[in-house]
């Protein structure tokens, strides 16, 4: 397999987004529409727009009952582009993330194997690993996300923390007020 020269961007959108219809969401939150285009095609563009290599992990056809965890999406993502020479792990709620974040995540992958964003004090996504982190991220199961791996980084001393002025980051879409607040933000980025 051919590798790429920059990380590949794992855009995470097998989960079933329980929280969204309790909060009385009527659709899937990817589905939800922010400024009349669906929460996922958001991103997708913002993702596209970074001239990143993507791949989206997507509910899988025979998952009729069960779901993939995190940890299972991300060892999905990363098996399916063992050519990337890293990983960006994007949720697909966070609809609002700058392409330059992306750009900046990918580039501090350079500087260190782990690379976590954080605007105003707030740990965001996407977090980068580079290709030394393939065997633990394949190993990832269940609804446990990389945190154990950002620690055992964290520990060595080898991650970057990359301080970002993009909201985005931290905008997830978890229920319908989320929704409301991301709104607001696309419609007034000062807010």
């Amino acid at each position: 397999m051919r590798e790429h020269h920059s990380p590949t961007v794992i855009v995470l959108a097998a989960g079933r987004g329980e929280r969204f219809t309790r909060s009385g969401g009527a659709t899937h939150k990817l589905d939800a529409l922010l400024g009349g285009v669906p929460v996922l095609e958001r991103l997708l563009s913002r993702v596209a727009a970074s001239g990143l290599p993507w791949h989206v992990v997507r509910p899988r056809d025979d998952q009729l009952a069960a779901v993939d965890g995190m940890g299972d999406s991300i060892a999905r993502g990363v098996a399916a582009t063992l050519g990337a020479s890293g990983w960006l792990i994007l949720p697909g709620d966070l609809p609002l993330v700058e392409p330059q974040s992306l750009l900046q995540v990918a580039q501090g992958l350079a500087a260190q194997p782990v690379v976590v964003p954080f605007w105003q004090g707030r740990q965001g996504h996407p977090v980068g690993f580079a290709r030394e982190c393939c065997t633990a991220l394949m190993a990832l199961h269940g609804d446990v996300g990389a945190a154990a791996i950002v620690r055992a980084h964290h520990q060595a001393a080898a991650v970057l923390e990359l301080h970002l002025d993009d909201p985005g980051i931290v905008t997830d879409i978890d229920t319908r007020e989320d929704l409301a607040r991301a709104e607001a933000l696309l419609a007034d980025p000062d807010v």
